[in-house]
């Protein structure tokens, strides 16, 4: 029977729509938001109950039902690093169909943030984290980095599956007013970030494309001190939702692209590594 699921974890897994889900929080997020999970293996099913019981009551119906116990040495050959949690699932990767339509949804509740050209797999998943949990629309990514990448997913904590994430090319980008993260803009402190916007962050060595500069309806800047050259991209893209989100009225609920099957009754807003 090991071998079984060792064979079938192979074939899904080169399947090219399955998404890894390394670590029980990619698993639990996935799960929350109505991720289709297709295969749950784990080297110890009665820890991986007990901390979904312990950490997601939500899901952990859908853990028990999908959970295989195998021997961590047969996980091992399954995937370049076992999670310290034990616990390995692959997913079905979200069509770009159904990411299209979110971000191409009107009227939009919340922005949408711009990633061009990113480079760091671990900023781009810390980005998408932030993305969720202020309730963005999505994240678009352009350039060759691919933003389902495995390890990106790790740095997300699982939580593409609450919003939308797509690599685009810029003539594709979704319709809205764009606002680009620049240091000749406006200091963000004086601009109101519309509802609909795109907020576009180039990389930190760089910054943003002439071409991206172009096409901007307005260039906002976050203060530095002198001398400091840059921000890391996942702190500048939270300054930005925070200060969109500042905006709005206190109380309001955040929409953006949180898909249907999240818990009402979920204890883990914020989590820790994994």
């Amino acid at each position: 029977m090991d071998d079984e699921r060792v064979r079938e974890w192979r074939a899904g897994a080169a399947a090219p729509d399955t998404v890894l889900l390394d670590g029980f929080h990619a698993l639990k997020h996935a799960l929350r938001f109505g991720g289709d999970v297709r295969q749950l293996l784990t080297a110890d099913r009665a820890a991986l109950l007990a901390l979904a019981a312990e950490l997601a009551e939500d899901v952990a119906p859908a853990v028990a039902a999908l959970a295989v116990e195998l021997p961590e040495a047969a996980l091992r050959t399954l995937v370049p690093r076992l999670h310290p949690t034990g616990v390995v699932a692959r997913a079905g990767r979200p069509t770009s169909a159904a990411n299209l339509a979110a971000l191409g949804r009107r009227p939009r509740t919340a922005p949408v943030v711009l990633l061009e050209n990113p480079r760091n797999l671990g900023n781009v998943g810390a980005v998408i984290r932030l993305a969720a949990g202020f309730g963005a629309t999505g994240v678009v990514t352009t350039g060759d980095l691919d933003p389902w990448h495995p390890n990106v997913v790790r740095g997300s904590a699982g939580l593409h599956f609450a919003t939308a994430v797509e690599r685009l090319e810029l003539p594709e980008l979704p319709a809205g007013p764009l606002y680009v993260l620049d240091p000749e803009g406006s200091d963000i402190r004086t601009v109101a970030l519309p509802d609909d916007a795109l907020l576009a962050f180039g990389t930190e060595r760089h910054g943003v494309s002439a071409e991206l500069k172009a096409r901007a309806d307005r260039l906002v800047a976050v203060p530095m001190q002198p001398g400091v050259s840059s921000f890391n991209l996942a702190t500048s893209v939270a300054m930005g939702l925070f200060h969109w989100m500042s905006g709005r009225p206190p109380g309001l609920p955040l929409e953006g692209g949180h898909r249907e099957g999240y818990g009402a009754n979920s204890r883990c807003q914020v989590s820790g590594p994994g």
